[in-house]
């Protein structure tokens, strides 16, 4: 009933496994990915022709977690799976962007991925064994990809570089400094394909050692995949590139020389209102047969291409008459808005983004409902790219794969500098409103983030900046590095190569192609580059702010304390009265944490005082010899009970009122009447011993023992 393959390697700590013929035996390629106790199923289909007049690739991945996979039962009202998260939209994306390059140019037909957690051990990450499992399921498919890929994870820690660490390892690396680095690499045998990275100011050459231990490392899962395929993969789909020469000859013919001219316009509207024209120029002299031939669109890209890679390579300036190092005009501007707690506008050229910076308490933090467990995350980073931003009219609606992950870049490049929670107890939520774009707008949102929460009174380790790279390659092997590229460099080049950091080092790196691979030569080549461009943005940076600001008066204020953990029950109280009286009588918020940390939070210094007092009159232990004010709450015949320390009574002794002897107690005291007492010490039972009489009831001060002068 199965016709079951099964191959298995030694990759790292783990065993890694592929299986195919179990189950989804109607997909064209499925297979499940095992390391060590993770399973990742990712089952591939695809149409067997084309849709009419389709003009691009139509590819879709999805990356689902099921949370199962980790004994789990989802949270919330309806106890199913909801919308995508960001961890599987991130996912998705992570698949796609090596994967896309390597189908056959000119193949239009829709292919579906789709990658499903089965299992999670809560050691080894299943987004690298998803993409491993595409890669498989593709591979034996039949679909015309030019793989297979393999990926893997790379730490960085003592100064040697680890394969595929454990999840607990890559957790909150900001808290963690012997960890510097969450670097994901994918690749065929040849060429590395995608990269992503989280890292700790490493250098250049770190970083690159780390691209290439990585790609020396998937070798053998490269190699486990070929041996898979040549016992299970499909006959190849029967599919032959089309040939656009026809067509491609014939626009050139009729319309390059103005094409050619639009691109020579620097200003991006008027360039492409003027490439518009060209187009519809080109289109007005063909013949019907001509406009209806399917390999039009993609002739007059080839068109657009030639012309905007062709100069380049061959040493004529840029589109917007720049050399290929040149960073375009850089604005800054801080506390641009009057109200939010930081704002800054960061203009590059064409692209420009508006980033505010807000601080809030710990009641601010989000909570993350992961595989791994719920955790609180603090600093928080939100990206909108509006259509009026490259001048178009769109829908608007709920953040896409595009925002979440230009937005997670980001939070990548910034976190790393960020305070530790113990010295700056604020959540930090910081907003990127892309208003103009072309070209890299999330570096942008790096440059103007870091300057916003510098504006907020964030004390930032180092500013942080970023600038994206491009690519043309050409098939003799010439090739040219762009710096700060522009949307059409973008579009029409073949690599998109982000890199985020401080002075001392990267904190971010992300890099995708459009070809089947780029070698070690082109990315020392764009480090080096970028390093240069990242330089020279943090000196137009520092022109506008060097270091954090004072604090915003519309900001919370917030002051930690810490108590032992034996107290919190004290601080709490039963059902939490004791907190809710604290905060009732305050007005501060106050948030307690299961390692005794308190946050005090309030716009009102007075109210942190409130409060922060009345918690330390809770937790603090009274010091004998000392002398405290308190109020006498019960008269008894041998004494008087006084509450002198947050909740605590003590006694004082009749024969310790006063310096004279008295009937009772009521002679001197009354209940409610405030009194200064002495703490003498604890009886044999924990009882607090007070005094009154040795100290002076107006100014609170001991009085000094007399002499006996009729002793002597």
């Amino acid at each position: 009933m199965f016709n079951i393959t099964k191959k298995s390697i030694q990759w790292g700590q783990e065993t890694l496994t592929l299986e195919s013929g179990r189950v989804a035996r109607q997909a064209d390629g499925s297979v499940i990915a095992t390391l060590g106790d993770t399973s990742v199923m990712a089952n591939v289909t695809f149409a067997k022709a084309a849709k009419p007049g389709q003009d691009f690739f139509p590819l879709t991945v999805h990356y689902q977690e099921r949370t199962y996979a980790a004994g789990k039962i989802p949270g919330g009202f309806f106890k199913r799976e909801g919308r995508p998260s960001e961890k599987e939209t991130l996912t998705s994306r992570l698949i796609d962007r090596p994967i896309r390059p390597l189908f056959v140019e000119g193949f239009r037909n829709e292919v579906l991925v789709v990658c499903t957690v089965l299992s999670h051990d809560l050691v080894n990450e299943p987004d690298v064994l998803a993409m491993i499992a595409a890669s498989a399921a593709l591979t034996i498919s039949g679909v015309p990809f030019m793989g297979p890929i393999a990926a893997a994870r790379v730490g960085f820690a003592n100064g040697e570089y680890v394969l595929n660490p454990d999840c607990d390892d890559m957790v909150k690396l900001r808290d963690n400094p012997e960890q510097r680095l969450d670097l994901v690499v994918a690749g065929t045998a040849d060429a590395v394909m995608m990269v992503e990275s989280e890292a700790y100011e490493l250098s250049e050459a770190e970083m690159l050692g780390a691209v290439k231990f990585a790609h020396e490392s998937i070798q053998p899962v490269i190699g486990l995949i070929i041996d898979f395929a040549e016992e299970c993969a499909k006959e190849p789909f029967d599919f032959d590139a089309p040939d656009y020469s026809a067509i491609l000859s014939r626009i050139k013919a009729l319309g390059e020389t103005q094409m050619r001219a639009a691109f020579a316009i620097k200003d991006k509207q008027d360039r492409v209102n003027a490439i518009s024209e060209a187009r519809a120029a080109i289109k007005a002299q063909l013949n019907e047969a001509e406009l209806a031939d399917p390999q039009l669109d993609t002739a007059m890209k080839k068109l657009e291409a030639s012309i905007l890679r062709g100069d380049v390579i061959n040493g004529a300036p840029r589109i917007d008459g720049r050399s290929t190092t040149d960073i375009r005009p850089i604005t800054c501007e801080t506390s641009v808005l009057p109200r939010t707690h930081g704002s800054a506008l960061f203009t590059r050229g064409e692209t420009q983004s508006l980033c505010v910076a807000t601080l809030g308490t710990g009641d601010d933090e989000q909570f993350v409902d992961a595989l791994t467990g719920t955790y609180k995350a603090n600093f928080l980073l939100h990206y909108n790219f509006p259509p009026y931003s490259v001048g178009e009219v769109g829908r608007m609606g709920s953040p896409g794969r595009r925002e979440i992950g230009h937005g997670k870049l980001a939070w990548r490049a910034l976190q790393a500098v960020l305070p530790a929670a113990t010295d700056f107890p604020y959540t930090i939520r910081m907003v990127s409103e892309i208003t103009e774009s072309n070209g890299s707008s999330s570096m942008a949102t790096v440059c103007g983030g870091s300057l916003s929460m510098m504006d907020a009174g964030v004390p930032l380790k180092a500013p942080v900046a970023g600038v994206a790279m491009g690519l043309i390659l050409e098939d003799d092997g010439r090739f040219a590095v762009l710096t700060d590229i522009l949307g059409d460099e973008d579009h029409l080049g073949d690599m998109d190569f982000k890199v985020a950091g401080t002075e001392n080092g990267i904190t971010s790196l992300q890099m995708d192609i459009k070809v089947s691979g780029i070698t070690f030569e082109i990315m020392e080549q764009a480090l080096a580059q970028a390093k240069d461009g990242r330089m020279h943005i943090l000196g137009e940076m520092a022109k506008s702010l060097t270091s954090a600001n004072a604090f915003s008066q519309y900001a919370p204020k917030i002051e930690t304390m810490t108590i032992p953990t034996d107290k919190i029950r004290e601080v709490i109280g039963s059902g939490g009265k004791v907190i809710r009286e604290i905060v009732e009588v305050s007005g501060a918020k106050v948030d307690i944490n299961d390692d005794g940390t308190i946050k005090i939070a309030s716009n009102d210094q007075a109210a942190i005082k409130k409060a922060y007092d009345m918690i330390y009159s809770i937790v603090a232990e009274p010091e004998v010899g000392q002398i405290y004010t308190g109020t006498v709450v019960k008269i008894v015949d041998f004494g008087a009970f006084v509450n002198f320390f947050g909740k605590r009574d003590g006694l004082v002794h009749v024969s310790q009122i006063a310096n004279k002897r008295l009937n009772h107690p009521s002679d001197l005291l009354k209940e409610g009447q405030e009194v200064k007492v002495k703490l003498l010490g604890f009886d044999d039972r924990g009882k607090v011993r007070l005094a009154m009489k040795m100290v002076d009831q107006e100014t609170g001060e001991e009085i000094a023992e007399k002499k006996d002068d009729s002793a002597e």
